[in-house]
């Protein structure tokens, strides 16, 4: 039996000294604020650990000092004030002293004023992804906006087909953007239900509540990638809502926006181009696959009793007016969203095409294809 225990202790001790503590501890992070609250809280942390110490070491001492084996006469114990008072106070001295450089580290986090040259970006929860508006930035008449979606493949995470990969479910199509050692004023709501913005290299948690604005604010000191999620159970899907943040250098940021204003500018075009059914048969697959497929099914049979087949719908196959109005404008008391802004007008006719020509449609249907410039018109018509 010592044997069984000695060799367990040993087990025990070799998986501590194998341990990469470093995962187990809250990071440090890449900001001054995230390193100021992990300076506290390793503080805090040693504060606690030595009061335990003395506790229990108190503890574990009279257990063994006053065992009935040693003192066969019960102790008479008479009330001691000045020892109530002391152990009222010193506790209250040492929360006092704990509560100083808290309240100073909060103060800091909750500074929200604007600085001079830095970054405005709104940021919208949606079931289940997150939208970015850059406040500052105008691409065309209005401001950048785009949504960040979730790329890991539905056959890592629901069917456990394949290997999981590196970033599994912290990887996006498109991660924000931002430059270091600038301002970055986050201002986070949502268009939904409630969901929490988390990226704990930012020592960033904000809940971005429909209807209200939450501000975090933080200055990136390393270029890199950084990942979080929404730590705010908001739904079937909550999971599949990561968040990406790209750190860059002012010149990289800058050639970043150039890119996003030429992609502007090459839509306006791309929406009076003669596309062929091909063209916009490739664009709409890879569209259904990342923004529609985790309801409707890859297949387009959907799922009984939440979201409807799109093999066999007969307004995908006869209706296009009404689907266009479905994609455009959602659907009241479901949770078929509005796509008006999460697609651009090219997306959004191939996709429309691609659920018209797919799984047998074309076969029953009318097989008219939807065209970029039938977007523009409508939303023409709804302005």
């Amino acid at each position: 039996m010592k044997n069984k225990l000695g060799l367990f202790i040993l087990y025990l001790l070799s998986s501590f000294a194998s341990a990469d503590w470093l995962d187990v501890n809250m990071p440090v992070g890449v900001t001054d604020i995230s390193q100021e609250v992990f300076t506290l809280h390793m503080a805090i942390f040693f504060v606690v650990v030595a009061i335990g110490v003395l506790v229990f070491g108190f503890l574990f001492w009279s257990m063994w000092r006053y065992q009935k084996s040693k003192n066969d006469k019960p102790a008479d114990f008479k009330e001691n004030h000045k020892l109530e008072i002391l152990w009222t106070v010193i506790p209250t001295l040492i929360l006092v002293a704990m509560a100083i450089p808290a309240s100073m580290t909060l103060k800091t986090i909750y500074d929200h004023e604007a600085e001079e040259g830095g970054i405005d970006i709104q940021v919208i929860g949606w079931q289940w992804k997150w939208q970015y508006k850059y406040l500052d930035e105008q691409v065309g008449n209005k401001p950048l906006s785009f949504f960040s979606n979730l790329t890991t493949p539905p056959d890592q995470y629901e069917f456990n087909r394949v290997e999981k990969s590196e970033n599994y479910l912290l990887e996006v199509d498109e991660p924000i953007v931002i430059p270091v050692d600038t301002s970055v004023r986050f201002l986070i709501t949502s268009n939904d239900v409630i969901h929490s913005w988390y990226m704990p290299d930012f020592a960033v948690k904000q809940d971005a509540i429909p209807g209200f604005i939450n501000v975090a604010k933080t200055r990136v000191n390393e270029p890199g990638i950084y990942r979080g999620n929404c730590t705010e159970l908001c739904g079937e899907r909550h999971a599949y809502m990561p968040i990406v943040v790209k750190a860059v250098t002012r010149d990289e940021y800058d050639a970043w926006l150039q890119t996003k204003r030429d992609a502007a500018e090459e839509l306006a075009y791309l929406t009076e181009k003669e596309w062929t059914v091909d063209e916009l048969m490739s664009i709409g697959e890879e569209i259904y696959a990342t923004r529609c497929a985790a309801c409707h099914q890859a297949d387009g049979s959907g799922i009984a009793g939440f979201y409807p087949a799109l093999a066999g719908s007969d307004i995908v196959m006869n209706d296009k007016a009404r689907q266009t109005e479905i994609l455009m404008e959602g659907i009241r008391g479901s949770q078929m969203q509005s796509f008006a802004e999460q697609l651009n007008e090219v997306e959004m006719a191939s996709v429309i095409t691609f659920t018209k020509l797919s799984w047998g449609n074309e076969r029953s249907g009318d097989g008219e294809i939807v065209l970029p410039k039938d977007i523009v018109e409508y939303k023409e018509n709804d302005t």
